[in-house]
């Protein structure tokens, strides 16, 4: 199983990514890439990575950023189609 050598920060992300949106099992994962399931889990509820929780983060900030735009635009469309009748 698991031989206690740290696991780079990629493969981290790729063992999550397996698990999170490609539906591979911890208990998979840990044979696969002979990690211990304990280590996993931890990575899952610390937010796995720094990077990945930011990236997350920065994706949730952007969505709300992207609907505020839209919203601004259709706001400013209707105010330019009212302008000229």
């Amino acid at each position: 199983m698991a031989s206690g050598k740290p696991i780079d920060e990629k493969v981290r992300s790729e063992i999550i990514t397996k698990i999170r949106d490609e539906g591979m099992t911890v208990t998979e994962a840990s044979n696969r890439y002979d990690v211990g399931k304990t280590a996993i889990y931890t990575w899952m509820r610390d937010g796995v990575v720094n990077s990945t929780s930011s990236l997350i983060l920065e994706n949730n900030r952007l969505k709300k950023e992207n609907e505020q735009l839209y919203n601004l635009l259709g706001r400013a469309t209707v105010e330019l189609k009212k302008s000229k009748r």
